[in-house]
């Protein structure tokens, strides 16, 4: 059973006087006012007058229902009003079509001056939603559409919960961006659905990608009581809600254990994160701290410590890098700097993969799925041109095997992917991308036998990971048709394209590039024709430092360990070995030629690759004895403390000079690159904003990469 509810009477008329009193109005004068919209409807089989509230900001599901302060007055007054009242036997609240509500609007959040402005923002959210749950009738929430954060929050407070099997969305991902559950959450969940089950949703779901659940699973976890099919939800909860009225339907939910199993799902927890993030940030711990003594507390005081939570990390740099990194891939990835005018694009209707290895079969997979248009690979030899091949259609058996596509579509794929050991296959494709040994004399030769067979209006892009574009169009005839094309490993995982401008590369053909990554669902950032782009470029220095610490006599085990405290999504020996020691080797040959007052060759590491060595680590995730070996040598170690610092500095001076350089029109798109191609973590808001509240980017360049605050536009 969930904890007994404590009376805590609320009128409107305080509650706005409290976020009059604070100012916070004034500071979302730009907040799109999610009204509750309230009307009576009779509940059937004669159960009474149950007053019904609507959510709805008076746009369409593109706009989604959100609470600032106006809407949580609005959602005040609708209570007030149906509290007053003594002819209702119930209250529930539902959202517009497609949307129930998608937490608070963070809009003026920025702008808050003070810790008591945090604060009274907190307590808003918790003096107006508490009241669903202390009214003299039962409450329901009836959840139509998505719902996060403040919406779940706000549903939690009702007495009982219906879900729709359509809901498509339905999470609490505060922690994802610097803040707890702040209105409720960590409170009421862990007591409904017991601490496992609402860490899950409080911490783990956030930290791995943001994870979503569905209906069904809200029902499975036990936040819903019920659930209907969305053709005629609401009609059928009311339904149902009347039977609850009346006592024809009891609902009985599991008792949560508050003794050890609370403290062992905990436990359980904040290993998870201090594993992954080694303290780098510090809202899921807050969250952790929140549940952990939610077992003990009664509802005023777990409200009250989520207030302190809320002032305390709103005013936080951690906060706001992570609203700037939320803003980057929400929106500055839809609007890409530099992109030309869509109307220049050419149309795709045929692509041409050169190579069948792997990379080469994760794009034409992609390319078929997403562009859904005939695909052809070439290779030189049938035996290897039939493993690509083979590659992708088993890829898509695995998709029919989950239900991600139909019989009917699985097959259509896997007609659409063909093989050729001719590249006249390509004759009829508008757009060749080559994903071969990574050589310039190679890319450069395919490059002029694609030419021969296809039009002279067909794109002709490139997969290099730091080659330069413009070299490898300049043998061409029309190099103008060449653009980079570059994409991340995992191919369907990771969002990043980095399109590289050649120096002849025309409007064309840049619009079209632009035009297919977003049909390809990938965030395109435009880059200059600059050794190894971005993400490869900074990451290469940034292992560099590393390798260099060990090449000085460093324990490889204290240099990766070294930047834990960013919270990584890998440690720099784990990247070498998921990159590849050869390719990385490879980069660093690239960028050490290009710009050799800053980059260097670690010889241990080019020793690794003439060994043969694929794997930096054994099954057992221990540095391989023999790897361990070719490392060793050196004799002026460095701490931890020391890596990190050299590290970052490195960092700092490099995108100095590649914003100089105008590698990117801004520092936001660094950042971006970085977030969606190398799993950089949201609370750090990518890399410049770290290196701003840290200190590093005045001590190294004299300046702030944002001297006026974190803008993602």
């Amino acid at each position: 059973m969930s904890s007994p509810i404590e009376a805590h009477p609320s009128p409107a008329a305080a509650i706005d006087g409290d976020a009059s009193r604070h100012g916070i109005s004034e500071l979302f004068a730009d907040e799109v006012v999610t009204t509750a919209l309230s009307r009576d409807v009779e509940l059937p089989y004669g159960a009474g007058t149950a007053v019904l509230i609507t959510l709805d900001n008076g746009h369409d599901h593109t706009k989604p229902n959100t609470f600032g302060p106006g809407g949580l007055l609005s959602l005040n007054e609708a209570i007030d009003a149906a509290a007053a009242r003594t002819d209702i036997a119930a209250v529930a609240v539902t959202g517009k079509p497609f949307i129930f509500a998608v937490g608070a609007d963070l809009s003026g959040v920025p702008l808050l001056q003070n810790r008591d402005q945090a604060h009274a923002i907190g307590k808003l959210g918790h003096d107006v939603m508490r009241r669903l749950g202390e009214l003299h009738v039962p409450t329901f929430a009836f959840v139509n559409g998505a719902a996060m954060g403040g919406g779940v929050e706000a549903a939690l407070h009702c007495t009982y919960r219906t879900v729709s099997s359509g809901v498509p969305a339905f999470a609490l991902p505060e922690a994802f961006l610097g803040l707890v559950p702040g209105w409720g959450g960590t409170y009421l969940l862990p007591h409904l659905i017991g601490a496992e089950k609402a860490l899950k949703l409080i911490i783990e779901n956030p930290l791995n990608q943001n994870k979503m659940i569905k209906g069904p699973q809200v029902r499975e976890l036990g936040i819903a009581d019920a659930m209907f099919e969305p053709a005629d939800f609401v009609e059928e909860s009311l339904r149902w809600a009347a039977k609850v009225v009346k006592g024809d339907i009891t609902v009985e939910r599991p008792e949560v254990d508050t003794g050890e199993a609370w403290d062992q799902a905990v436990a359980g927890a904040r290993f998870m994160v201090d594993g992954k993030l080694h303290g780098a940030a510090p809202a899921p711990v807050r969250a952790l701290d929140l549940v952990a003594a939610a077992k003990d507390r009664g509802r005023d005081e777990g409200f009250a410590a989520e207030d302190d939570a809320l002032a305390d990390l709103i005013m936080s740099d951690q906060l706001k890098a992570g609203l700037y990194a939320f803003d980057l891939v929400q929106k500055r990835a839809k609007r890409p700097a530099g992109a030309p005018d869509k109307s220049l694009a050419r149309k795709v209707n045929k692509v041409g993969v050169v190579g069948a290895g792997l990379m080469a079969g994760q794009l034409a997979l992609l390319f078929a799925r997403r562009l859904d248009v005939p695909v052809v690979l070439t290779d030189l030899d049938q035996e290897r041109l039939d493993k690509g091949v083979g590659y992708v259609h088993g890829e898509i058996d695995k998709l029919l095997a989950k239900g991600r596509v139909s019989q009917d579509k699985a097959n259509r794929l896997k007609a659409q992917v063909t093989g050729s050991l001719t590249k006249d296959a390509f004759s009829d494709a508008d757009f060749v991308i080559e994903a071969v040994f990574e050589k310039m004399e190679v890319k450069q030769q395919v490059f002029a036998e694609v030419e021969a067979v296809v039009s002279p209006e067909a794109i002709l892009a490139t997969n290099t990971s730091s080659l330069s574009v413009t070299e490898m169009a300049s043998k061409l005839e029309h190099p103008e048709r060449v653009v980079g094309f570059h994409f991340f490993n995992p191919v369907a995982v990771l969002p990043l394209l980095e399109l590289v401008r050649g120096e002849q590369t025309d409007e064309a053909a840049l619009a079209t590039a632009f035009a297919t990554a977003k049909k390809l669902k990938k965030t395109a950032v435009l880059c200059k024709d600059a050794p190894a782009f971005v993400v490869n470029r900074l990451l290469t220095l940034f292992m560099g430092e590393v390798l260099g610490a060990v090449e000085e006599g460093t324990e490889p085990e204290t240099a990766d360990r070294a930047v834990a405290p960013l919270g990584l999504p890998m440690s720099p020996l784990l990247l070498l070995q998921l990159v590849g020691p050869a390719v990385a080797l490879h980069v660093s040959e690239t960028l050490a030629g290009a710009f050799p007052d800053r980059f260097s060759v670690s010889d241990q590491h080019r020793r690794m690759v003439e060994a043969g060595k694929t794997e930096v680590f054994g099954p057992d995730f221990q540095l391989d004895p023999e790897v361990k070996e070719l490392f060793s040598g050196g004799g002026t170690p460095s701490s931890e403390q020391e890596i990190l610092d050299r590290a970052l500095e490195a960092l700092a001076k490099e995108i100095r000079i590649m914003l100089d350089e105008g590698v990117v029109a801004e520092a936001a798109d660094i950042d971006l690159c970085l977030i969606t191609g190398a799993g950089w973590p949201f609370h750090l808001g990518g890399i410049t904003p770290y290196l701003d509240y840290s200190g590093v980017s005045e001590r190294v360049n004299g300046a702030k990469f944002h001297p006026e605050g974190y803008k993602a536009l």
